[in-house]
C-alpha cells in the first residue's frame, strides 16, 4: 500500500502539473482574443469607410459627366478595398494559428483524461482488494513505531482525498475539452465565412478596378481640359501659398517692432514671436500631435499631402501642400483646436479660405462656401467656421494645410488615424 501511495502522490503532481500548463496556454489564448478584437475594429473602420467612399461616389453619379473627383473616390474605394482584404487575411492567419493551439490542447487533453482515467481505475482496483477496515488497520498496526502508524494514517486519509480529488480533476478536464472542441468547430465555421468574404472582396476589387480603367480611358480623351484644369489648380495653390507666406511674414515682423519697441529680445531670425500665452499654446498643440481631431465631423482622404503622378495624364507630377477631404453636401468644416482667427480670403479654385493661428502653428481651411467667423475671432476646438462648397460635379471637397511656422506640415500625421 505505501508504494502505492507514492505512486499516487506522483499523480498529483502530475495532475498538478497540467492545470499549470491549462493555465499557460490560457494566455496566449486571452492575447488572440485581443488581436481578433482589434482585426474586428480594423475591418469594421475599413468597411465603414467604403461604404462612405460609396455614398459619395454616388452624389457624383447624379452628374453625368466623367470627373477626376469621381476617379479620386474610386482610387480611395479601391485602395480601402485592398487593406480590408488584407484585414481579412491577417484575421484568417490569426485564427489559423488558434485553430493550431486549440488542435494541440484537445489531443493534449485527450491524452491527460485518458490517463488520469488508467490511474483512476488502478487506484480502484487496488482498493477493491483492500477494501476491508482489517487491512487497512493491519497496514497500521504493523508499523515499527508510533510515529510511522500516524503517517501511516495520514497517508491513507490523504490516499481517500486524491481520489476524490483525481474525479474531480478528470471532471474538469472533460468540461474543459468540451469547450475547446466546440470552440475548434465554432473557430473553423467563422473561418470559412471570412474566406466567403475575401473571395466576395476581392470581385468587387475586380469590377472596381474595371470601373477605374473605364473611367481614366474617358478621361484621357479630355486631355486639354484636364490640362488646363490642371494650370488653374496650380495657380491656385501658388496664389494661396504666397498668401500663408505673406502672413507668416507680416506676424514675424509686426512680433520683432514690438519687441523693439518693448526693449525686449526680439525672436530669432523668421520666427515667430510668442507671448508665454502663445508658447503655451503651441505646446500644447504639439502635445496633442497625432490625436487632433478631424476638420469635418466625417469624409474621406481623397488626396494626400505632397508630390503624385497625375491619375490621367501620364507623366505629370501634381503637388500637394495639405490634405483633400472628401465630405458629403452641407458639411462643416471645423477647428482642429483652440487658436484665433488670423485671416478670411477669397481666392480662386479656393473660394473662401479661414486661416487660425495656434501659437507658432497655422491651419489652413479652404474651399468655404459659407464662413461663420472674422479675423480676430478666438475659437476652440471643434468650433463650427464654415460650410464647405459643393461644386456641379456633386463635389463637396476640403482643402486643408497645416503649417509650422514657415514649414509645411504633414496633416495626416497630426490628425487622428482612427477616426
Amino acid at each position: 500500500m505505501a508504494k502505492h501511495l507514492i505512486l499516487s502522490r506522483k499523480c498529483l503532481l502530475k495532475s498538478l502539473t497540467l492545470m499549470l500548463g491549462i493555465l499557460l496556454w490560457l494566455s496566449p489564448q486571452l492575447q488572440a482574443q485581443d488581436k481578433k478584437s482589434e482585426l474586428a475594429k480594423q475591418k469594421a473602420k475599413i468597411e465603414a469607410d467604403i461604404n462612405y467612399t460609396n455614398k459619395l461616389l454616388d452624389e457624383t453619379k447624379k452628374n453625368k459627366r466623367e470627373s477626376l473627383n469621381a476617379l479620386m473616390l474610386i482610387n480611395k474605394q479601391i485602395n480601402k478595398r485592398e487593406e480590408l482584404i488584407k484585414a481579412i487575411a491577417n484575421e484568417v492567419n490569426a485564427l489559423n494559428q488558434q485553430i493550431n493551439r486549440n488542435n494541440d490542447t484537445i489531443q493534449e487533453l485527450t491524452q491527460t483524461i485518458k490517463r488520469l482515467k488508467a490511474e483512476y481505475a488502478r487506484m480502484i482496483f487496488y482498493a477493491s482488494k483492500n477494501r476491508n477496515s482489517y487491512s487497512r488497520l493491519m497496514f497500521i498496526f504493523s508499523a515499527k513505531d508510533f510515529n510511522q502508524a500516524y503517517q501511516r494514517l495520514k497517508y491513507l486519509q490523504q490516499y481517500t482525498t486524491y481520489r476524490q480529488n483525481q474525479v474531480r480533476i478528470i471532471k474538469e478536464n472533460q468540461v474543459i475539452l468540451n469547450k475547446k472542441v466546440a470552440l475548434l468547430e465554432e473557430q473553423k465555421k467563422t473561418k470559412q465565412s471570412l474566406i466567403d468574404m475575401e473571395k466576395s472582396e476581392q470581385q468587387k476589387l475586380a469590377q472596381a478596378r474595371s470601373v477605374q480603367d473605364k473611367t481614366v480611358k474617358n478621361l484621357s480623351q479630355k486631355e486639354k481640359e484636364l490640362l488646363k484644369k490642371l494650370r488653374d489648380s496650380e495657380k491656385a495653390a501658388k496664389k494661396l501659398q504666397k498668401a500663408i507666406e505673406d502672413l507668416i511674414a507680416e506676424e514675424i515682423r509686426k512680433a520683432s517692432a514690438a519687441a523693439k519697441k518693448s526693449g525686449t529680445k526680439p525672436a530669432p531670425e523668421n520666427k515667430f514671436g510668442l507671448t508665454p500665452a502663445e508658447i503655451k499654446l503651441s505646446t500644447n498643440f504639439s502635445d496633442n500631435k497625432g490625436r487632433l481631431p478631424w476638420p469635418t465631423e466625417r469624409g474621406v482622404i481623397a488626396e494626400t499631402f505632397g508630390e503624385h503622378s497625375h491619375p490621367v495624364l501620364k507623366g505629370i507630377k501634381t503637388k500637394n501642400n495639405g490634405i483633400d477631404i472628401a465630405t458629403e453636401k452641407g458639411s462643416v468644416a471645423r477647428a482642429i483646436f483652440d487658436g484665433q482667427v488670423t485671416s478670411t480670403m477669397t481666392l480662386p479654385n479656393y473660394n473662401n479660405v479661414v486661416i487660425v493661428r495656434h501659437g507658432e502653428f497655422l491651419t489652413v481651411y479652404s474651399n468655404l462656401d459659407q464662413v461663420f467667423v472674422k479675423k480676430g475671432d478666438k475659437i476652440t476646438t471643434k468650433q463650427q467656421i464654415g460650410i464647405i462648397s459643393t461644386d456641379d460635379n456633386g463635389r463637396t471637397l476640403m482643402h486643408f494645410e497645416l503649417w509650422q511656422g514657415k514649414n509645411l506640415q504633414n496633416p495626416e500625421n497630426w490628425i487622428m488615424r482612427g477616426k
